[in-house]
């Protein structure tokens, strides 16, 4: 076996990310890092929507609060789960998942529509 055996997937570690003395392939961090600051990225991508959801909810919550609209609206949430388990599974997502996320991110929404009705807020 020679050095350029390690770069061709052959030998001792091949397909392991590995070479022969067990340090892990350049190519193999350098595809790694790629690929978790794309996920660095795309995690930032989601704290931002999320922070412009809540804005856009908080100003949901105040309006219901002046009209003395109940937090929740059982029926909204369950169109949306619907909506949402659909495009999740167009995207090849798994809508058991996405429905989780979802109902997460709904309970906090009512708590804080719950907030802001008590005059907390």
């Amino acid at each position: 076996m020679n050095i350029s055996d390690l770069d061709n997937g052959v030998g001792p570690g091949a397909g392991t990310g590995k070479g022969a003395a067990g340090g892990i392939d350049e190519n193999v961090t350098a595809e790694l890092a790629r690929l978790r600051d794309s996920i660095d990225n795309i995690d930032a991508a989601v704290v931002h929507m999320l922070a412009e959801r809540f804005k856009c909810t908080q100003q949901v919550g105040h309006l219901k609060a002046r009209h003395q609209l109940p937090p929740a609206d059982p029926g909204r949430e369950a169109s949306q789960i619907a909506r949402l388990r659909q495009l999740a599974e167009n995207a090849k997502l798994d809508p058991a998942f996405a429905e989780k996320l979802l109902n997460f991110i709904i309970a906090e929404v009512i708590r804080h529509h719950e907030t802001i009705a008590a005059g907390e807020e």
